[in-house]
């Protein structure tokens, strides 16, 4: 696979009144084409300024993202669905389009084309509130995906969900993600949906925020994230990098 990305000595301050904080230190990430990275730490450890950065939102103080492609698209997706009420499926799904001046012919035909395989398409007439919240992830994703990024950035997708529509609707999204052939770098402070869905999981210290450790996740035999818990090597990953992570308070 093809380098996509280069993450080199990346650090991040803020100014205060009482005087200089240091979010980020010193990280260094290559991300490959088509690689579901997962940055795992505490809360208030850096990962979402990092997301920020690399998307574009914010500024690093020190330090290089190299794209190794001309006007990389980057697609961001948060923690809440972000679904306007007042709006139809359909007018959410093409919401990112619009804003864009994307909303081409072609462009909105791919929005149908990944409803309708991703069986949202009857709903698409329909608002936010007839739709189950794992429902309502799959639209946020699909709203992504259609401006059809070179890198999709998740930033705790999971979070808001009850623990059963966790699992549910990370294996939806996994398999969505795994179709469309998409580099993903999600954040997270779960264990398991990092090793469950990722090939490769950096481990990040508490602020400020540097890379503690490396992890190449090679289960026995790679499925989706409720099956891959299953593996034997699952555990294994789990508490090693369980025993990486700064849990003390």
């Amino acid at each position: 696979m093809n380098k996509l990305l280069e993450i080199k000595n990346l650090s991040k301050k803020y100014h205060t009144k009482d005087g200089e904080i240091i979010a980020i230190k010193n990280i260094n990430i290559d991300v490959l084409e088509e690689e579901f990275i997962s940055l795992v730490g505490s809360s208030g450890c850096g990962k979402s300024t990092l997301l920020n950065i690399i998307a574009g939102l914010d500024k690093q103080s020190e330090g290089e993202i190299i794209f190794h492609k001309k006007k990389p698209k980057i697609g961001y997706m948060f923690q809440s669905d972000c679904l306007f009420p007042w709006l139809t499926i359909y007018e959410n799904a093409i919401l990112g389009l619009k804003i864009q001046k994307e909303d081409t012919l072609e462009n909105k035909e791919y929005v149908i084309k990944l409803l309708k395989k991703y069986n949202l398409y009857e709903f698409k007439d329909k608002y936010p509130n007839c739709l189950s919240g794992g429902m309502k992830q799959r639209i946020a994703l699909i709203r992504t995906l259609a401006l059809k990024p070179d890198i999709l950035l998740l930033d705790e997708p999971f979070n808001a969900l009850d623990y059963q529509s966790r699992l549910a609707i990370s294996n939806d999204v996994y398999d969505i993600i795994k179709k469309e052939k998409q580099t993903v770098i999600m954040v997270t402070h779960d264990i398991s949906e990092s090793v469950s869905m990722s090939s490769k999981v950096y481990v990040l210290s508490k602020r400020p925020c540097t890379v503690k450790k490396e992890y190449i996740i090679n289960l026995s035999e790679k499925k989706d994230p409720i099956n891959n818990r299953k593996d034997k090597k699952f555990m294994e990953y789990y508490d090693q990098i369980w025993k990486d992570l700064d849990i003390n308070v």
